[in-house]
């Protein structure tokens, strides 16, 4: 079972009626999902999708598909908000398996970056869904970057206190940190991938230098804001 399945455990509908060769007499808010996820690649967005060729993908007649969907825009949520859970569970399972503060940077970059190698579309929905999306698509993509930076909040501030150091405003230092990764990250998708292990080690560096500077800031409150 993928993630994608596990995440997703919704109950199996009978449409009656359904007409045509090959078309399904049961669908899922999964099935339509995943025939979403086939149509969409790394140069074509959610929102250039259209019901009919979704429709087509899962086997159903199109009126089929607004059993699961009220329209296309909900799907395109549904497919964001899907792949900020995934990418939110890899990343926070990296960040755990981690020992100390600067561990922790690299494993979390680490497992953004591996993700944006691998062929998992989750990712790369959520990175161009936040620049070329609807507004309604935008507003879900900044709905997953404030629930990673509460997460990643949480973790900064477990690590000062395990280890003894400053943080200077824990919102805003995780509000730097994601936004800086998932900009790098929008940047990167279009790039080769033998570039990409570079811009990891730049990227690593460049969070070690907000960390390095909310420390400083939290241990000289009369440095210059």
């Amino acid at each position: 079972m993928t993630m994608l399945q596990a995440s997703l455990p919704t109950p199996v509908l009978d449409l009656p009626g359904a007409t045509g060769p090959g078309r399904k007499a049961q669908i899922s808010r999964d099935d339509i999902i995943q025939a979403a996820l086939k149509l969409v690649g790394p140069h074509r967005s959610v929102s250039s999708l259209s019901l009919r060729e979704v429709a087509r993908e899962a086997g159903i007649a199109p009126n089929s598909f607004y059993r699961q969907f009220r329209d296309m825009d909900e799907l395109a949520v549904a497919l964001i908000n899907l792949a900020g859970q995934s990418l939110r569970q890899i990343i926070g399972e990296a960040r755990r398996r981690s020992h100390n503060g600067s561990s922790v940077v690299r494993s979390a970059v680490q497992a953004f970056m591996d993700q944006l190698r691998s062929d998992d579309l989750l990712l790369h929905i959520l990175l161009r869904e936040g620049t070329v999306g609807s507004d309604a698509f935008k507003r879900a993509v900044d709905q997953q970057l404030d629930f990673f930076e509460e997460e990643l909040r949480q973790d900064l501030i477990r690590i000062a206190e395990a280890h003894g150091t400053g943080l200077f405003e824990p919102a805003l230092t995780a509000k730097a940190i994601t936004r800086l990764v998932f900009a790098m990250g929008t940047s990167a998708m279009d790039m080769p991938r033998d570039q990409l292990p570079a811009l990891t080690e730049q990227l690593v560096i460049m969070v070690r230098m907000i960390m390095t500077g909310t420390q400083a800031m939290a241990e000289h409150p009369d440095l210059p804001r």
